[in-house]
């Protein structure tokens, strides 16, 4: 059973931050004043909450771009808006090697990589998307910094004419030192997290997750004098000042880490393992059992005058592969995730989540302001369990998204005040292939619930695929979602970044799949990238793929 309650006691998510979120079921507001300049023209929204619902995920939608879809989508969901579509392209980027990028701060594999850009460029690719890790710029001592791959990296795709979206990944990528792409964060911070294990996210069990620094030591002085957040902005003011006269002329976009994986989350299931999570349905963990985090929702418990809530976290969530319908916590009739303690644990949960994204996105906004760089954010597309009520598996990672709350929009509208865009994953995946091995999985559910929360704080979304991208049918689907997202707008803010470059991508089918994707995407933007500079690489042509497929055989 959940912790139990001797009264019902009153309290908002406000009091653990200092910002309110509603935390009713969903109406959307008719309007809205986000600091981002892209605006949508004067339209009226009235999205009934059961949008949000497990069971209101129809499959009405504008697939096609014809009005007729639009309007029977409108009268099914209670959304207005003209019926007219402008034709407009979306840029497509595609993510380079994670390990483009070695230990000692040099590019791997130039010629093959010089190869590659040559050739995204014959296929009309905007440009790329460059993740750039603290464990490899700042790895060895504290504010002393390596960007010279990065610099290069950058240096070679301007002359390819290709446009350039840096990731600043704080977190770690693979899963330990035998991986060939292991990429752990800087060693100073492992050594700190020696001396201080609970600086390091940790589950009921006492295992420590450590992809991410722990959340509730973000303003604490755990890392040799330095909060977390001061960290990170010192990295991203130094990353500013290193590439100032790339910044809004190649470099684009900036994406910031705020997670696992760079996404705003909880590492509820290991990363390595969420990308392949829905198949076996895993409910994941709660991660608020280090000290600093069991301090904060003590206090806030305290606060509320319900001292018991404060000394952990919900009991009764059964194992990782439990259906939840026969846990205390998630089940859907008389779930304790539907009590007054449960809404008080969820609504601290999340909410020091969303505090945690508020704090990195005020830093990023004073840090790169007047760069003209586009900002932007990423959100984990967690869907295996969205056709339930109490959607367990979203709840564990920090989106208290039910069947009775929307855990988005208040993310959505935080993004929005700072001119943030949002980035997610799962473009590709259908509802018809998913629920043939699971019922109450919904990709498409999910997608249209951020990408409708997207339109209503006027935030421009970048689109990804998952790890189970592959055929025609994904590239179409991601072709549907995109529609679904810039319907009616007046300007392009939808953009695709296809997860990720390697030799498979040049395969002769795989390459001709990806080609013909990219020229129904961005449409008359295609070419565009080779357009806007002047390079010294010359325009390619096919017999450069060519050329990537041999170099590929000799690496």
């Amino acid at each position: 059973m959940a912790i139990a309650s001797p009264s019902t006691p009153t309290f908002s998510a406000s009091f653990c931050c200092k910002r309110t979120v509603s935390t009713h079921p969903t109406r959307f507001p008719s309007t809205l004043s986000p600091t981002r300049t892209r605006h949508l023209p004067p339209r009226r929204f009235a999205i009934s909450s059961r949008l949000n619902s497990s069971k209101s995920c129809g499959s009405v939608y504008p697939d096609n771009g014809g009005s007729e879809d639009f309007e029977h989508y409108e009268l099914q969901h209670g959304f207005t808006g003209p019926v007219e579509r402008r034709r407009r392209g979306s840029p497509v980027y595609v993510t380079l090697p994670a390990d483009s990028v070695a230990e000692d701060g040099k590019v791997r594999r130039i010629k093959v990589l010089t190869a590659s850009l040559r050739a995204l460029v014959t296929a009309g690719v905007e440009g790329v998307v460059m993740e750039i890790w603290w464990g490899i710029v700042e790895r060895e001592k504290p504010r002393v910094y390596n960007w010279g791959g990065y610099l290069d990296l950058v240096a070679l795709a301007r002359r390819c004419g290709l446009k350039v979206r840096a990731v600043l990944a704080f977190h770690q990528h693979g899963i330990g030192p035998g991986d060939p792409l292991w990429i752990s964060l800087p060693q100073w911070v492992l050594e700190e997290i020696d001396k201080d294990p609970d600086i390091a996210y940790t589950d009921r069990f006492g295992r420590r997750n450590m992809e991410y620094i722990s959340l509730g030591c973000d303003m604490f002085p755990v890392l040799k004098g330095r909060s977390p957040l001061q960290a990170y902005s010192d990295f991203m003011m130094n990353f500013r000042d290193s590439f100032r006269s790339l910044l809004g002329v190649v470099i684009t976009g900036v994406q910031v880490g705020m997670g696992p994986a760079g996404e705003l989350r909880y590492p509820s299931c290991p990363s390595q393992k969420l990308a392949w999570a829905w198949h076996t349905r895993e409910l994941g963990e709660f991660q608020c059992y280090d000290k600093y985090m069991i301090a904060s929702l003590n206090a806030c418990a305290h606060d509320v005058g319900m001292r018991g809530w404060g000394y952990r976290g919900p009991i009764g969530t059964g194992n990782l592969m439990h259906d939840p319908e026969n846990t205390e916590f998630f089940k859907s009739n008389g779930g304790s995730w539907n009590t007054p303690s449960g809404k008080f644990f969820l609504q601290w949960y999340s909410g020091m989540l969303l505090l945690h994204g508020e704090r990195i996105c005020r830093e990023a906004k004073t840090i790169f302001q007047g760069t003209e760089v586009d900002t932007s954010a990423k959100v984990a597309g967690i869907h295996w369990h969205y056709g339930t009520q109490s959607h367990p598996s979203e709840l564990t990672a920090g989106y208290y998204n039910t069947s009775r709350r929307d855990g988005y929009l208040p993310i959505a509208r935080m993004l929005g005040r700072y001119g943030f865009g949002l980035c997610c994953s799962g473009f590709g995946m259908r509802d018809v292939e998913e629920k043939k091995t699971n019922p109450v999985s919904s990709p498409e559910g999910f997608l249209r619930q951020i990408l409708l929360a997207a339109r209503v704080c006027h935030i421009p979304i970048q689109g990804e695929n998952s790890a189970t991208f592959s055929g025609d049918e994904s590239f179409e689907q991601v072709l549907k979602m995109s529609k679904f997202y810039t319907y009616g707008l007046e300007s392009p803010t939808f953009s695709f970044n296809f997860m990720r470059m390697d030799r498979y991508l040049f395969e002769q089918h795989n390459w001709a799949r990806f080609t013909r994707f990219v020229r129904q995407l961005s449409g008359a933007n295609i070419f565009r990238a080779r357009l806007d500079f002047r390079g010294d690489v010359q325009p390619t042509s096919l017999s450069d793929v060519a050329k990537v497929r041999v170099a590929y055989t000799y690496c």
